[in-house]
């Protein structure tokens, strides 16, 4: 596919979207519904980046980024009678974020880069089995299932690996700075490896209690 070279950003707190995966959006501020209007009519491409802090968070100043995001491709589209859109966003590939350009649009637009990320675009597999990753699995259960999360272990398994990880990260119940750090992550080993130190540090009574259908 032919990649951007500037792209419209959807800052939001706490959210990842990996490649390879798909998450449903609610869109309902006037700027991400015109950010939606203008991406539609286009290229139907957004990237989704973290806010490095929840506090900047607000309506009066734009908050500091994490370098680190990904571009996703609008795949649905629905309008409510109350002008929401419901959208569903498919992660394509990472991107670095090079500069801010600034313009007269309600939300804001980077030039990014792909550089180090262009294997996200493969389909080739990785040499991963699911037996290699029994107690990972095992560990993510038990933390979800203790804190109430409903997860579908079955359908899961029915995925791809990388696409299984990868929605296990975007739904854990870890930090923004953890799920920065899984999305930071080279290739699907390393995001294995790195998932596997998280749940090390944490003792499972420390998540609030939040289901995920």
């Amino acid at each position: 596919m032919n990649l951007p070279k500037k792209i419209r950003v959807f800052p939001l707190s706490n959210f990842i979207i990996f490649p390879k995966t798909t998450v449903p959006l609610n869109i309902f501020e006037p700027r991400y519904v015109e950010m939606i209007n203008d991406s539609m009519k286009s290229d139907k491409l957004i990237g989704m980046v973290q806010p490095k802090t929840i506090e900047n968070f607000d309506d009066t100043k734009s908050p500091v980024l994490h370098k680190i995001g990904c571009l996703g491709k609008i795949t649905s589209f629905k309008e409510t009678e109350d002008g929401r859109y419901l959208i569903d966003l498919k992660g394509i590939i990472r991107f670095e974020i090079k500069k801010e350009i600034y313009s007269e649009k309600k939300y804001r637009e980077f030039e990014i880069n792909f550089n180090n990320y262009t294997d996200d675009l493969n389909d080739k597999k990785e040499d991963l089995k699911f037996s290699d990753l029994e107690l990972i699995f095992k560990d993510f259960k038990t933390l979800f299932e203790k804190r109430g999360f409903v997860i579908n272990w079955t359908a899961l398994k029915k995925q791809s690996l990388d696409e299984t990880i990868n929605a296990l990260a975007m739904a854990s119940p870890f930090s923004l700075e953890e799920k920065q750090v899984l999305l930071e992550a080279q290739n699907l080993n390393t995001r294995k490896t790195k998932i596997a130190q998280i749940l090390n540090t944490y003792t499972y009574d420390q998540f609030e209690n939040t289901t995920i259908q």
